[in-house]
């Protein structure tokens, strides 16, 4: 039993560190455009402008997937309880492995939002 224990906190830590990262990257920005804290891509580094709807765009969508995440990621460990540590750690592995998909997808989202709202120097269209 330690062991789905140990599967089902691990499980429920991307969608929680979502949840907290989002809402600190939409709530808190950094103030200044660095090149270690924060959304850094080449198109949300452009000025203080891309910088903090990046982080705005960005921080939202982590914090809503989070939250979607967090609910069927606990319920999809329910049904293998009594199972074999090997069939718990392989939904596990499968269920970190979707979860990391879903964290890369606000990303790419984020960078058609930026396209979409600023031209290629970094000014609101």
């Amino acid at each position: 039993m330690w062991f789905w224990w140990f599967m089902f906190v691990c499980d429920l830590l991307i969608p929680i560190l979502m949840i907290i990262s989002g809402r600190i990257m939409w709530k808190h920005p950094p103030q200044k455009i660095n090149g270690i804290l924060g959304y850094r891509t080449t198109r949300s580094m452009k000025n203080k402008d891309t910088w903090e709807f990046a982080h705005n765009y960005c921080g939202k969508l982590w914090w809503k997937t989070g939250f979607m995440l967090l609910i069927p990621s606990a319920i999809i460990h329910f049904p293998f309880y009594n199972r074999t540590e090997t069939e718990i750690g392989i939904i596990g592995s499968i269920l970190c492995t979707m979860q990391c998909v879903v964290m890369i997808v606000p990303i790419f989202l984020t960078e058609q939002a930026l396209k979409r709202t600023f031209t290629d120097e970094g000014i609101r269209k």
